[in-house]
């Protein structure tokens, strides 16, 4: 083979798989008449069969749409944002709220393996007639194709999954709380990340970061001088944010009846 061909085919192959594929059936995409859709759900169930996070009897996975996003790079975020909306609105994906911090909107997915299951039914098209391979299911029968193509995966050789891991630190929902309670338009930065994290890394909770944005808010949001200073930089400061906290008032405890400050 001449040096020409050579470096020819060396750069074709730049195109061609050298890295984790994204795989799907063919007949899902068909089904759900979108291959991207398809995709992403492939990956949703990747995910859950690898889930630890079980909350009333089904594996669930969750994730921001920035991260979702992180995984099918070729879509923007607003389209990952409308697929899984689309799947959700179809009965396909089913989403939850079981985050710690009561302001953190992160949704939790699982998926409908019933709905799946009839999926024809569903989106008026014909699918396979082996069942899911659903890894909530409690009993045996379910049939599954011991000839289908490997897994949707971008796990590693150490199998980094995000749903083995534990709850990732919840630090876009503290940024937009601040946003909220402020009316301000502060970004999901790599800066702004540094410094909700560098608070989480001293061992404070997100619960603490909404108290000091709700007392912060309360002394400094109605006055003109001292009204700027309520953003990230400020607030979670290393050498200002524990005194913040330290300043908020202890709650009264009132019996038979729970209160939250939240917004």
């Amino acid at each position: 083979m001449e040096l020409e061909e050579i470096t020819e085919v060396k750069q074709m192959g730049n195109l061609l798989i050298s890295e984790p594929p994204l795989q799907v059936l063919p007949s899902l995409a068909i089904a759900l008449n979108s291959v991207d859709k398809a995709i992403i759900l492939q990956q949703i169930h990747y995910w859950i069969t690898r889930s630890s996070n079980v909350k009333d009897n089904y594996k669930w996975v969750y994730n921001s749409v920035s991260e979702w996003h992180k995984q099918f790079p070729w879509l923007s975020e607003k389209t990952v944002q409308r697929y899984l909306k689309d799947l959700e609105n179809h009965g396909l994906l089913i989403t939850g709220n079981y985050n710690e911090a009561k302001f953190d909107r992160t949704k939790w997915y699982r998926i409908n393996y019933e709905a799946l299951d009839s999926l024809g039914a569903t989106w008026g098209r014909t699918v396979p007639t082996n069942r899911t391979d659903n890894p909530n299911s409690k009993g045996p029968g379910v049939i599954t194709n011991t000839n289908r193509l490997p897994e949707t995966t971008t796990e590693t050789t150490k199998d980094n999954s995000a749903a083995n891991a534990a709850p990732e630190f919840p630090w876009q929902s503290v940024i937009d709380y601040l946003n909220e309670k402020t009316g301000k338009h502060f970004k999901h930065t790599n800066t702004n990340k540094g410094l909700v994290m560098a608070r989480q890394h001293d061992g404070f909770s997100a619960e603490d970061m909404q108290k000091v944005i709700d007392h912060q808010c309360k002394l400094w949001l109605n006055t003109k001088d001292m009204a700027q200073y309520l953003r990230p930089s400020t607030l979670f400061r290393a050498s200002k944010f524990e005194g913040y906290l330290n300043a908020v008032p202890d709650e009264p405890k009132h019996e038979g009846r729970e209160y939250w400050t939240g917004g």
